[in-house]
């Protein structure tokens, strides 16, 4: 395949954001501790919606170790290579629009095989809840929902489009430091133009809530760990056609949002967004699949 090189505000950008995906783990600073500790974040964060017993949460860490060293050994390894290829392709600025397609389709790639391994265990800790715990879990997503519309929808639209604009001026603000002027005028344009996108989005989420919980009620019943793979592997749709159609006009604007963005950068911005590449892929080189020290002596 013929690189061509490209200005390398706009490659740096467009990798960067690809590496982002990674650090959603958690919200820990570092992606070595965030991994190690990965099984105790997914049972922190499942408590956070239901109680589980005793016998629940034994099973889960063990199969959450399992599913751990299972992609530590396997999986980690092409995450490395993926990082050597992009950061190499960050460094000496080749990447082209469809050199950045190659990159998301392999880093999307990822997440099959990993969804595969993960739905026997979800599917096995939701058949085993109780009527109690099922009502619980119930309440505490519907609460969820309520406070996150709470959250993200204004009284209006110049309100919402407002909010959206400041939580993606930090996001972008991580990887390239303060925006300028420019750079804050072109997000909240970008942001103004969304129309419906938060609360579609949040419309899709209770949807996706709503089939979750009608499956739940069939957990003893065979067929149920299909169901769930569904839930996982088919979320864009199960979300609704408004969802899906909203995702790809937002896939196609934040191309845009990005591009201008970069085009109104510096060179402090640049050095700042090539070093937390670099940070990143270190930190990917000194991933080791052995556990934490509390874990190891759970």
């Amino acid at each position: 395949m013929n690189r061509q090189t490209v200005a390398p505000n706009k490659s740096l950008l467009w990798s960067t954001l690809l590496l982002a995906a990674l650090i959603v783990l958690s919200g820990c600073s570092s992606t070595r501790m965030a991994y190690r500790y990965a099984d105790w974040g997914v049972v922190w964060w499942v408590e956070d919606y239901v109680t589980l017993t005793d016998a629940q949460k034994t099973q889960l860490y063990d199969d959450l170790d399992d599913l751990r060293g299972w992609h530590c050994a396997t999986e980690l390894p092409k995450y490395q290579v993926w990082l050597d290829t992009l950061e190499t392709d960050v460094r000496q600025q080749n990447i082209t629009p469809e050199v950045l397609s190659e990159h998301q389709d392999e880093l999307l790639g990822f997440f099959p095989p990993l969804l595969s391994r993960a739905t026997p265990i979800a599917s096995r800790l939701l058949a085993s809840l109780n009527d109690t715990q099922v009502r619980e879990l119930t309440n505490n997503m519907a609460e969820r929902q309520r406070e996150m519309e709470q959250e993200y929808l204004g009284e209006d639209p110049e309100t919402t489009a407002a909010a959206r604009a400041e939580r993606t001026s930090e996001r972008l603000e991580r990887w390239l430091g303060n925006l300028n002027n420019d750079q804050q005028a072109i997000v909240t344009r970008w942001s103004e133009q969304r129309d419906r996108q938060t609360e579609i989005w949040l419309e899709g989420r209770r949807n996706w809530q709503l089939a979750f919980l009608d499956a739940l009620e069939q957990r003893q019943k065979p067929g149920f760990e299909q169901e769930i793979a569904r839930l996982l592997n088919e979320s864009t749709s199960i979300r609704g056609d408004e969802y899906e159609a909203m995702m790809e006009r937002s896939r196609v604007a934040l191309n845009t949002l990005i591009h201008d963005v970069v085009a109104a950068g510096d060179t402090a911005q640049l050095a700042h967004l090539e070093n937390r590449t670099a940070e990143l892929n270190r930190d990917f080189e000194a991933l080791t699949c052995s556990p934490g020290p509390e874990i190891a002596e759970r």
